[in-house]
């Protein structure tokens, strides 16, 4: 095995899991990793000297979901929305609902909002770690988080879903 056949296989998963929480959708999550790793194939030789070559390829596989945000955008279609809920419901099933609720007003985001939650609570980065990664200023993070969470918290509420799921 190559090194980066060995390096798809170890750290593939936690690329997918990454990409999915991106697109919020496993087939995109799919084509978006896909796509990084191979535009990093040719360059592997060099990658793989990387200190973290992983972080390289999850910030292609962030770039390419930014740039790929915006190719297909005008084609996206929206999905039904979550059944009201009934006095049989269980609580379980509650969670469920508010869960895919909230990740369908997540990937209503604007795609900097949606990248910035996503590293900030999904990854666990700090906000100098994702505005090196974006490419922006450190209160540019903050002011995406903010409006996004701000947007989150406004739909919610009027759902009667709990927000913490």
């Amino acid at each position: 095995m190559t090194g980066f056949d060995e390096f798809v296989n170890t750290r593939g998963p936690a690329l997918l899991r990454f990409a999915y929480l991106l697109t919020g959708n496993a087939h995109q999550a799919e084509d978006l990793v896909q796509e990084a790793l191979a535009r990093s194939h040719p360059r592997w030789p060099k990658i793989e000297h990387y200190d973290v070559p992983e972080a390289y390829v999850r910030k292609a596989v962030l770039r390419e979901y930014l740039s790929w945000r915006r190719r297909r955008s005008s084609t996206e279609v929206s999905v039904a929305t979550v059944p009201e809920r009934t006095a049989v419901a269980v609580d379980e099933t509650d969670r469920i609902a508010a869960r895919e609720h909230l990740w369908r007003l997540l990937g209503k985001l604007p795609k900097m909002q949606r990248a910035v939650l996503v590293l900030r609570y999904f990854e666990d980065r700090d906000d100098d770690d994702i505005a090196n990664l974006l490419g922006c200023a450190r209160a540019t993070v903050r002011v995406h988080a903010a409006r996004g969470l701000q947007r989150l918290r406004a739909a919610m509420p009027a759902t009667g879903y709990p927000l913490e799921v």
